[in-house]
């Protein structure tokens, strides 16, 4: 029997060779850090992590263990128009569910806000931070272009006094929202856009989940993560390649800040990798949203949403998701995997790990002529076939049968050898039978199949025939088997590339420039040709009323199997009870959209 509820510490990823175990192996060559690993992973509070946030639970938790270090959780929960503590939770058992554990390293973004606002206090008094009162119109107007310089704001040589002044009036809460900006003086020059003056304190009155109402103003990413890093002594900050061109603001203000005594070195380092780009789904947070608000999936937990909690749903396992990392690989070059290589990753887990049970999803009654009415016998399955010591369990057969309804054919065609009149099969487990006749309605629908048996056939028998016969079908005793409903699920999108004009199209977001401090819903860098909408598959879902067997039906919430010839389904964690058995097909036994 699998073990779905593990949270055991997971095994040390093999050591693989790429840049980052690299970069590592250097810095413990030269002693820079005296041989510590320290990464970490930062969500924000604000949604529901999602399979490209697997890949980074999975690389920083697993570097860290294979190094004998550690990996901090920390939450990165400066916005509090958008946290809340349901997020934070749902995060928090997300990556336990991946088998990973942050110990007492568990933090926050805003347990530093102290420190955060005195350090901005000494940005100021340094002369390297300004109010600014423009509007976040003004300041994009100002930015300039990759090809042509800023403009410096009109308030750019404020007086030390009357820029503390003002950041300890914005702190009070004297003024609205927008009404100013503190932003470092760093070079409206750059050719880098992000270090023209970025923004790294905005005016925000609203309830923090953690802080209640102390503050009127919060601190941005790109200010408070470098920071927060430095101060738990983080040593490899892990991110994905759109920070690249942040990394030299990340550099800026830790080292200003360890130049003047308030940080300690050495500082961390920050590397970049390419995300996780998939077909056939979106990751963007906003559009995830969408589907969820707009009712196109039913929830954050809809077996078919990339999301963590519906990967759960679905059946997909830890073990999978880490076999999948480890088959992507770590690149810094953005690249696009197919989403097979994610269903082929669960179907190696899942063949090695979870027992074997007989359903019959799309039944059809098959009819014994021969076998007594009132009769019942025993037929022995394995519970895994490479697996001898979990040994085998009953199987009931009676005279009355269920089959799948796909393996009977009145008329056959060419190649098709399973069962048709005046042709003979194996029951799987059971007996050779032959077909000789149909039931059927007054429209000519087919009600029942009609076969006779051979008791000198029965499997696993000693001295059984051992006539063999090219058919081999699954069946389930209609006296024994127990209704189940079985939700049948497949992509959520219909194209590899939802919503775009052409093949290298993506859906990702791209996150804020620290000027544009106001935005608070950042547009997707895409080449978009029509809304992704309408790549949906309206096919992705159907609900089958079919049997299983009472081993399946026994099952607890969250047990997953292989259901003989049909594929690996698991018990809904939510809805499954063993007098009202739940399904959800995970993955089907082999790639149904190969080309």
């Amino acid at each position: 029997m699998t073990d779905n509820h593990s949270h055991e510490t997971p095994e040390v990823a093999r050591p693989v060779s790429n840049f980052l175990r690299a970069a590592i192996d250097k810095d413990n060559q030269t002693g820079k850090y005296a041989g510590r690993v320290v990464t970490r992973f930062p969500p924000e509070p604000n949604g529901y992590l999602h399979y490209g946030h697997a890949k980074s639970i999975i690389l920083n938790f697993g570097l860290a263990a294979s190094y004998g270090g550690r990996c901090h959780l920390r939450f990165d929960d400066t916005n509090p128009l958008k946290e809340n503590p349901e997020f934070e939770a749902s995060i928090a058992d997300s990556v336990r569910w991946l088998g990973y554990d942050w110990g007492e390293h568990r933090f926050h973004a805003s347990d530093y806000f102290d420190d955060l606002y005195r350090f901005a206090e000494w940005f100021i008094e340094q002369g390297l931070a300004y109010v600014d009162g423009q509007t976040a119109e003004e300041m994009r107007a100002s930015r300039g272009t990759l090809t042509e310089p800023g403009k410096e704001s009109p308030d750019r040589h404020r007086s030390v006094e009357e820029n503390l002044s003002l950041f300890r009036q914005m702190k009070a809460g004297d003024f609205p929202d927008g009404r100013y900006v503190l932003r470092l003086k760093i070079d409206m020059a750059s050719p880098n856009l992000n270090l023209r003056d970025p923004g790294i304190y905005r005016i925000r009155h609203a309830e923090h989940h953690r802080t209640r109402d102390k503050w009127n103003v919060y601190p941005l990413y790109d200010y408070t993560h470098c920071i927060s890093d430095a101060k738990e002594r983080v040593t490899h900050s892990i991110c994905t390649l759109e920070f690249q061109d942040h990394r030299p603001l990340y550099d800026w203000i830790i080292n200003k800040l360890a130049d003047g005594g308030m940080l300690p070195r050495p500082l961390p380092c920050q590397y970049e990798f390419a995300r996780l780009n998939l077909t056939y789904v979106v990751l963007s947070k906003r559009f995830l949203i969408e589907l969820v608000n707009g009712a196109y999936v039913d929830g954050w937990d809809d077996p078919r949403m990339p999301t963590l909690v519906g990967a759960r749903r679905r059946g997909f396992t830890p073990a999978g998701f880490k076999l999948f990392a480890e088959r992507a690989g770590v690149s810094k070059s953005d690249s696009w995997l197919d989403f097979s290589l994610l269903e082929n990753a669960m179907r190696d887990d899942l063949n090695e790990t979870a027992c074997r049970r007989v359903a019959v999803i799309h039944p059809l009654k098959l009819i014994i002529d021969n076998y007594p009415q009132d009769k019942s016998e025993d037929c022995f399955a394995p519970n895994h076939p490479k697996k001898p010591e979990l040994g085998t369990r009953a199987i009931p057969f009676s005279r009355e049968l269920w089959i799948e309804r796909d393996d009977f054919m009145e008329t056959p065609v060419k190649g098709f050898f399973r069962m048709a009149i005046g042709q003979e099969v194996r029951l799987r487990y059971g007996f050779l039978v032959r077909c000789v006749g149909v039931d059927k309605d007054e429209h000519g629908n087919i009600t029942a199949v009609h076969a006779t048996y051979d008791p000198e056939t029965k499997s696993g028998t000693e001295g059984a025939s051992l006539r063999k016969v090219k058919g081999n079908i699954h069946w389930l005793s209609v006296a024994h088997a127990v209704p189940a409903e079985i939700r049948l699920y497949d992509r959520l999108f219909k194209v590899p590339f939802p919503g775009a004009k052409n093949p290298m199209g993506t859906l990702e977001e791209t996150p804020v420039d620290a000027v544009s401090v106001e935005l608070e819903e950042i547009e997707p860098k895409s080449d978009v040709g029509r809304s992704y909408l309408d790549d949906l598959n309206t096919d992705s879902k159907h609900i089958v009323r079919g049997f299983v067997e009472a081993e399946a039906a026994n099952a607890q919430p969250e047990e997953r199997f292989q259901f003989e010839r049909l594929g690996y389904f698991v018990a809904d964690i939510k809805d499954h009870q063993p007098k009202r058995p739940v399904f959800n097909r995970t993955v089907t036994l082999k790639d149904t959209w190969q080309a």
